[in-house]
């Protein structure tokens, strides 16, 4: 009876076994991914329990929301988690992508030099604010990479009378880096910038810098996952990435990022759908 229940057991594990062991022996599965993910730590410390739960290790590519959907488009990614809703919904729409799903939220903010010369701390409409610095003079970096805070800057400019453009090199200055090279600019120069919060409660080298504008409903930013396209991209390893999106919008991936904390705050919130 021992013998026969071993062997009930044994032919249970064995396929698990064998899938983990697949897993493993055809390498990880690439995430293309913003910075925002990456720089906070979110990644990092989620991802490996993904790995110690189906034995897909991952491999992260850290850029912002427009490369990661180009790294999608020519197939050199296997499921994206980005943060530009609009061009998500494109990606799907044009074929590149097989679907969206919601994974979490967080918001950005508007920090600046504690001094505040533009004088736009107490303000609540984030474009009124930004109007306001192109009015004083002062200088405001923007990532200038086609991020996904980079499209939610020129969105909240689009709002304004400014065109941010026509003074590049002066007073609105580039960095084309990810967010935090881009907070290690605007802390060096005593500059304003728009950062996600996430990065910003992760950032160390603030400086003077301060948040002083929260809270505007156009600086919600959610994030979404998208797996690439496997009908166009027939090596993208979709089996293998959709355990990906299935674990992050699933309970044990959500209470993952819900649980996440840099000196006790949460930087990220869970808000999947149920399939």
């Amino acid at each position: 009876m021992v013998t026969r229940l071993l062997r009930i057991l044994v032919l249970a594990v064995l396929p698990s076994l064998a899938a983990t062991g697949l897993a493993q022996a055809q390498g990880p599965i690439t995430l293309a991914s913003t910075t925002s993910t990456e720089n906070s730590g979110l990644l990092g410390d989620i991802l490996p329990r993904f790995t110690a739960e189906t034995g897909i290790p991952v491999r992260v590519v850290a850029v912002g929301t427009g490369a990661a959907l180009n790294l999608g488009r020519q197939g050199d990614a296997d499921v994206l988690l980005v943060h530009a809703r609009a061009d998500e919904d494109a990606f799907v729409a044009d074929g590149h992508g097989a679907y969206r799903r919601d994974v979490m939220f967080n918001d950005f903010v508007i920090v600046g030099p504690r001094d505040d010369p533009a004088g736009i701390s107490g303000m609540t409409d984030a474009s009124r604010a930004l109007a306001q610095i192109a009015a004083s003079g002062s200088i405001f970096i923007s990532r200038g990479d086609d991020s996904g805070t980079h499209k939610a800057e020129r969105r909240l400019w689009a709002r304004t009378d400014v065109d941010p453009g026509l003074a590049s090199g002066g007073w609105y200055k580039e960095s084309g880096s990810g967010m935090g090279a881009t907070l290690n600019t605007a802390a060096g120069l005593g500059a304003y910038t728009l950062t996600d919060r996430g990065t910003w409660l992760s950032f160390r080298n603030r400086g003077n810098l301060d948040i002083l504008l929260e809270g505007d409903p156009p600086l919600f930013n959610p994030y979404g996952v998208l797996l690439v396209n496997p009908a166009r991209h027939p090596h993208i390893r979709a089996q293998e990435a959709e355990q990906l999106i299935d674990w992050l919008t699933g309970p044990r991936g959500q209470a993952a990022i819900a649980a996440f904390r840099v000196n006790g705050q949460q930087l990220f919130f869970p808000n999947a759908s149920p399939n």
